[in-house]
């Protein structure tokens, strides 16, 4: 069983960069693929992205591709999530969730951080 702490939130202006980063707890976090979910106000939960457990393979929503970068560090047991030209509309709660596997499927993921918010203001 691992837990998971979100931190790196705050409010940005549209075009800025924030980076999050997911502290995992647990001498087993290379055997979670873990992933970043967002939920925007009185929206539902969406995905955002996901990493594997090598960290090779990374897989990202198609509103994030190309501003957005997730990595992971198995020595720090922290995943981060890079996020660039912020838009408003990334505004949102962004979760970490752990699994042992990398698909983008909110029912994938059994364990969840507590969520950090970010605001994007235009």
């Amino acid at each position: 069983q691992v837990q998971l702490v979100e931190s790196g939130g705050g409010l940005v202006q549209a075009g800025g960069s924030l980076r999050l980063s997911c502290a995992v707890s647990g001498r087993t976090f290379s055997s979670y693929a873990v992933a970043w979910f967002r939920q925007p106000p009185e929206s539902e939960r969406e995905f955002v992205a996901t990493v594997s457990r090598t960290g090779v393979i990374t897989n990202y929503a198609d509103s994030v591709k190309g501003r957005f970068t997730i990595s992971r560090d198995n020595a720090k047991n922290t995943v981060y999530l890079q996020m660039n030209s912020l838009k408003p509309e990334d505004t949102a709660v962004y979760y970490c969730a752990a699994s042992t596997d990398y698909l983008p499927f909110h029912s994938t993921y059994t364990t969840w951080g507590q969520g950090t918010q970010v605001t994007v203001s235009s």
